[in-house]
């Protein structure tokens, strides 16, 4: 019997250049490793024989790359930086505004450190130990602390500077591991009293968007571009298909690649006449970008086979039944001490137990409060389930979220009785939407970025029409009634 290894090399940020990337690539190929993957914290996992890790090892030193074997001693900063440009642009905060903040760490943290945008929801906000999180003050960051070992979260009671991050995280982090400060106002004086910062009160909490995951995979355009989203269903890229993504990259002047907090890789900057060679590069590594959005919105403990496996029993079971989950996204949590971000969380836990060992499992489903999985606050569903019996349940609880957001949602509209007027129904008004990424196309409008002027129905456009967000082919758009055309009575 053979033994392994599992190997983690932080990406800080979840940003990584395509240089770097291939050449430690490269090395685990040299060491008969040949598939990778990304943990949920943006790192680049592996697993790598015993007699071939010595090899490893002298070449990551060779080149200067940290890494850790079986701990998680260093977790990675992890950051919004994949989103930026393509799920959310605006406000002052910027791609050099992060690389300024990861250029300030000159140490490895060993608390958890999140750097979010207040404007996006497909990075978590706090499941780190040390949260900033972008102000609306131009270049000043809140901070939410979470001690180690704890689901308790304080706001900082001041914005910190962009200058300013890495000095404070290093200093809260000697007040917390080394002096033993956890309390918010024994730390807060144990950092206040040390160094000098530049700040701003913070006079109020933060505001957070409402939790909606993109569509984050495969071809999609932003300005005169084109970003591209990778992922896998049982979360593994083989090696010799990612060299040829760096390669690429390095062709056509593509100067980074990012990690997603959901295993996958988003590559940013794609122009359009190289757009060929990209779908090229899928086609030889018979890559599918065409996956179904409830199979995206999933997030599994790293090094885990497990989680994967129930997420796509699940999945299955969600497609049979044609179940609606836009809005929510899903944990699986297997180990006791581990941590999955989710609205929705399926938690495993051993029915009878002696020593290490687990004789009978079950499953408990929990709910955040509100349904947004930046909560720290979760509520039982159910408890004690057989895994034959999850899929169902977790239909019944995304009924009662798809029932309570329509309660929320709907207009009521109150007449007096004598003046109840009822008016003559409206003709209904049709589109046809995506079934991946659920773009609608609506004649009354056209199409822009396909440059399909207004008033031109669908069965007149082309059969080599695609969907203008995520390329998906015309037969793959579904008639969809839009709701009543009102005409206006000037």
């Amino acid at each position: 019997m053979r033994d392994y290894y599992n190997v983690k090399i932080n990406i800080p940020g979840g940003i990584v250049s395509p240089g770097t990337l291939h050449d430690i690539l490269s090395m685990a190929y040299e060491a008969k490793v040949r598939k990778v993957r990304f943990g949920a914290r943006q790192q680049l996992l592996m697993t790598v024989h015993y007699e071939d890790m010595r090899f490893l090892e002298q070449d990551l030193k060779k080149k200067g790359i940290s890494y850790e074997l079986n701990t998680e001693r260093y977790p990675n900063i992890i950051s919004s930086y994949c989103a930026e440009e393509v799920f959310r642009t605006g406000q002052w905060l910027s791609e050099s505004e992060y690389h300024t903040v990861l250029d300030g760490f000159d140490y490895q943290p060993q608390l958890k450190i999140n750097l979010s945008d207040s404007n996006q929801s497909f990075t978590p906000f706090f499941t780190g130990n040390l949260n900033f999180i972008a102000s609306p003050v131009p270049h000043f960051w809140y901070l939410y602390v979470r001690p180690k070992q704890s689901n308790t979260v304080f706001r900082w009671r001041e914005l910190i500077y962009t200058n300013d991050i890495s000095r404070l995280a290093r200093s809260v982090e000697e007040a917390m591991l080394s002096e033993g400060h956890r309390g918010e106002e024994s730390l807060h004086w144990a950092v206040s009293s040390q160094r000098k910062f530049i700040t701003q009160p913070a006079t109020g909490e933060v505001e957070l968007p409402d939790f909606t995951l993109p569509y984050y995979e495969g071809f999609n355009r932003y300005g005169q571009r084109t970003w591209l989203g990778l992922y896998r269903r049982n979360e593994q890229f083989s090696i010799s298909f990612l060299l040829d993504v760096c390669a690429l990259c390095l062709k056509t002047r593509i100067g980074e690649i990012c990690i997603t907090p959901w295993k996958s890789l988003i590559i940013k900057g794609i122009e359009e006449k190289d757009r060929t060679q990209w779908s090229k590069v899928l086609g030889r590594h018979n890559i599918n970008v065409r996956h179904a959005a409830n199979e995206l919105a999933w997030q599994t403990e790293d090094h885990n086979s497990e989680g994967t496996e129930l997420k796509n029993y699940v999945v299955r079971h969600f497609d049979k039944d044609d179940t609606r989950t836009f809005g929510l996204c899903f944990g699986v949590q297997t180990r006791s001490k581990s941590e999955v971000f989710g609205s929705v969380l399926v938690r495993k836990r051993p029915l009878l137990q002696i020593g290490q060992l687990s004789l009978f499992s079950v499953y408990d489903i929990y709910y955040t409060e509100n349904f947004n999985p930046n909560s720290r606050t979760y509520y039982l569903f159910e408890k004690g389930l057989l895994k034959i019996h999850v899929p169902a349940q977790l239909e019944r609880l995304c009924h009662k979220f798809s029932a309570r957001r329509y309660m929320e949602n709907r207009e009521v509209v109150r007449f007096n009785e004598e003046d109840t007027v009822v008016p003559a129904a409206s003709p209904a008004v049709y589109g046809h939407q995506c079934s991946h990424c659920l773009t609608i196309y609506d004649e009354r409008y056209g199409d822009v970025l396909n440059d399909i002027p207004a008033g031109v129905s669908f069965g007149q456009l082309p059969d080599s029409y695609t969907c203008p967000t995520c390329d998906a082919p015309k037969t793959h758009m579904q008639l969809v009634e839009l709701g009543s055309e009102v005409e206006e009575i000037g």
